[in-house]
């Protein structure tokens, strides 16, 4: 196991004795803003090409308690925090200018970052000759995670990038366009290019587009640092740990998944998107947990197509018994919704949902790509649940070895998530 991801897991001890004091004085914020002298291309929901990337980040409601406003996103974030910054490169393609733009929810905009001179381009940090279309590449903040969860949020930063992965891939399948996920990417010197700070980093990339015949040149693009955090207080653990996380051992799949939805339904889905905070206990049925399943079991196109086991405890499902359910086969039969919600460190989502999963992976190799497909299949699990009528919640803390023990797995327990009415 990952040396970080065994130092930060919670346990019954760990969650009672461990300080956990949040600044209130000093959270960071939630939006990079780059200068106003960066040309902006205002994106509106009801054109069709900015359409495309409003459902990958944009916003779609707020969300108001005493003394703060949350503006929620197309993309589900652990604490409503959005770690996850988004950047593209467009090539060829009409209505927009060849450049590197950053994707700016607050602005529901597009920012200019950089104007491409012919055969321009970050392919080369992708090993790849250039593309035609767009190359979405995928950092992280992760100061507006660390505020809050501390050591633990360089996991909520894979994940909450994996949704936005799952946010791009939601967004393709409605466009009809081809997309992989790139993560053997040389993220350092990206960094570096783009004038990160050590608060923010690369951790995945996507193309859209057609590979073409030539090799790019690195853009002589400079920019200037742009806090996207107001404060910032540093974690050693985090910045190591990223570091000796981003060499990967490739796994390449590309089979595009293949899905059967009604498109529009599928859109309100996208946008009417929750966290679900409470059940009703209410069954699902059984049809309805196999869509579930095939959904998120389909193809995930990228060059490390790292392995995940999928554990459902099936808690509430007409026709199904109670169980522990895996790939096809119950490992274990008996009511455990008890157990599931104490393992989800006492929560109630977790003993009072239909189902409640488990994804567990054991590539330690490829930690931030496996994570990340965690992340990519909770997003699927959201989408899939409010495209059929009932909820979803993703939950980022969980006793995990006992999670471990319960299932009899020796491998790393990357994520949970409920789904129920």
């Amino acid at each position: 196991m990952l040396t970080y991801h065994a130092q930060t897991m919670h346990s019954y001890s760990s969650v009672r004795t461990k300080s956990h004091f949040m600044d209130w004085e000093h959270q960071p914020t939630q939006f990079k803003i780059y200068p106003e002298t960066f040309k902006r291309i205002a994106l509106t929901k009801h054109n069709p090409d900015h359409q495309f990337f409003y459902l990958i980040g944009g916003l779609t409601a707020q969300k108001s308690y005493p003394g703060v406003t949350y503006a929620l996103r197309t993309n589900p974030s652990a604490g409503a925090l959005y770690p996850t910054e988004v950047y593209v490169q467009i090539r060829g393609v009409k209505g927009f200018e060849d450049g590197i733009y950053h994707l700016s929810p607050y602005e529901s905009a597009l920012v200019l970052l950089h104007s491409l001179a012919k055969e321009e381009g970050v392919e080369n940090f992708l090993h790849m000759k250039c593309v035609e279309g767009f190359v979405f590449l995928f950092s992280a903040i992760y100061y507006r995670s660390s505020w809050k969860y501390h050591d633990r949020a360089y996991r909520y930063c894979l994940h909450d990038t994996g949704h936005m992965l799952g946010t791009l891939e939601a967004s393709c399948l409605l466009a009809k366009k081809a997309y992989r996920i790139v993560y053997d990417a040389d993220k350092q010197a990206l960094n570096t290019l783009f004038g990160f700070g050590n608060e923010e980093f690369f951790l995945s990339t996507a193309v859209v587009g057609e590979e073409k015949s030539f090799i790019c040149q690195t853009p002589l693009m400079q920019l200037s640092y742009v806090d996207g955090t107001g404060t910032f207080e540093a974690n050693a653990l985090i910045e190591q740990t990223y570091a000796k996380t981003c060499a990967l051992h490739s796994k390449p799949q590309f089979t595009m998944p293949t899905v059967a939805l009604d498109q529009e339904r599928f859109k309100q889905a996208i946008w009417k998107r929750r966290s679900i905070r409470e059940f009703t206990q209410k069954a699902l049925c059984k049809e309805e947990f196999l869509e579930v399943m095939a959904f998120i079991n389909a193809p995930i196109p990228s060059d490390c197509d790292t392995d995940i086991e999928i554990y459902a405890i099936i808690n509430r499902v007409e026709g199904m018994w109670k169980g522990v359910y895996k790939e096809g086969d119950y490992v274990q039969s008996g009511d455990f919704a008890r157990k599931a919600g104490y393992l989800c460190l006492e929560q109630a989502l977790g003993e009072e949902s239909g189902v409640t999963f488990f994804l567990v992976g054991h590539d330690e190799q490829n930690y931030q790509a496996m994570v990340q497909k965690a992340g990519i299949i909770g997003h699927r699990l959201y989408l899939i649940s409010s495209y059929l009528g009932f909820g979803c919640s993703g939950i980022g803390a969980y006793y995990d070895e006992e999670v471990a023990e319960f299932l009899k797995s020796k491998g790393m327990i990357l994520y949970a998530l409920a789904i129920g009415r």
